[in-house]
């Protein structure tokens, strides 16, 4: 059967309210859904003694309490970061002060491209002034009382993404790297496509059989969908350098094609997502740019 993309956007939840995604895990919403973030964002809670967070989400009272009542007066000891957009991490330093948990990341950020506190369009959706209690990278294990998160680095929608596994369920906490109900953002400079696509391949290298992404329903046949994932791509950028070899020369009219009757509110994501596809056509050498590598930037093939 071939790995086509297809997203699944059915999800039972009620936001607020903690949904067992398996045992020891369990899953809170947070009300901050968007055209970029679905119904909102996931926040996990792994063990069943002491227990580990994975993304607290907004700065949000409300999400905050229902992240401890769902703990159910079991210690909260290590809160994790798949990445540092701001849905992710702002509740962070709150529920630290509320729970006394240490916090983890990849702390790599300041030496890695293009992390700045704006994106291309302007929006400040960065927390570049975090620092986490525990800087983690690829292949480090944490443990807590009944429980062991190994973290797997992989950079692309953000160059400290972390994906975290649980591999004695064989789960995969995926964040913003593989979702069930939408493409991952890629968004210059701080988003590589070039990054990303490597990302997906390791993951392929992996056993899990259960992705629990930052945001949607779970993803079940986890190998397939990232397969489909790399399909897509290598699509989209086909569909890209094609639309150049034909004349189209700038950003705004590759959207208008490669994106025909997408909605207004995803037409920013989708111009910084062809970015992120040109700049890799562009070290690739089937590209060139003027006056150099830009959202405003003239294509033309090589």
């Amino acid at each position: 059967m071939a790995d086509t993309l297809t997203f699944k956007t059915d999800m039972a939840f009620t936001h607020g309210k903690p949904s067992n995604m398996a045992p020891g895990v369990r899953r809170v919403v947070a009300n901050n859904g968007g055209p970029l973030t679905f119904h909102g964002t996931n926040t996990y809670l792994i063990g069943t003694n002491a227990l580990a967070v994975i993304d607290p989400g907004p700065d949000d009272v409300a999400h905050r309490e229902a992240i401890v009542q769902a703990a159910g007066g079991k210690p909260i000891t290590h809160i994790f970061i798949t990445h540092r957009h701001r849905d992710h991490v702002d509740g962070t330093l709150a529920l630290k002060r509320a729970t006394g948990a240490i916090t983890c990341a990849f702390d790599g950020t300041r030496s890695l491209r293009g992390m700045t506190a704006n994106t291309p369009t302007g929006r400040a959706f960065i927390d570049l002034d975090f620092v986490p209690d525990e800087d983690i990278k690829d292949g480090d294990q944490i443990e807590g009382e009944d429980w062991q998160l190994d973290a797997v680095h992989t950079p692309g929608h953000a160059p400290d993404h972390l994906c975290l596994a649980l591999n004695a369920q064989k789960i995969l906490f995926s964040g913003d790297h593989v979702m069930s109900w939408n493409t991952s953002v890629i968004a210059p400079p701080e988003g590589s496509m070039a990054d990303y696509i490597k990302s997906l391949e390791k993951l392929l290298e992996r056993t899990d059989e259960l992705f629990l992404p930052g945001h949607g329903g779970r993803l079940e046949k986890p190998r397939r969908a990232v397969r489909a994932y790399l399909l897509h791509r290598k699509m989209r950028e086909q569909a890209i350098l094609n639309a150049i070899r034909n004349g189209r020369s700038t950003i705004n009219s590759l959207v208008s094609e490669i994106y025909s009757g997408a909605p207004q509110s995803v037409v920013g994501a989708a111009a910084l997502s062809v970015l992120a596809h040109v700049e890799l056509l562009h070290a690739r050498g089937l590209v060139t740019c003027a006056p150099k590598l830009a959202i405003d930037a003239e294509f033309h093939p090589s």
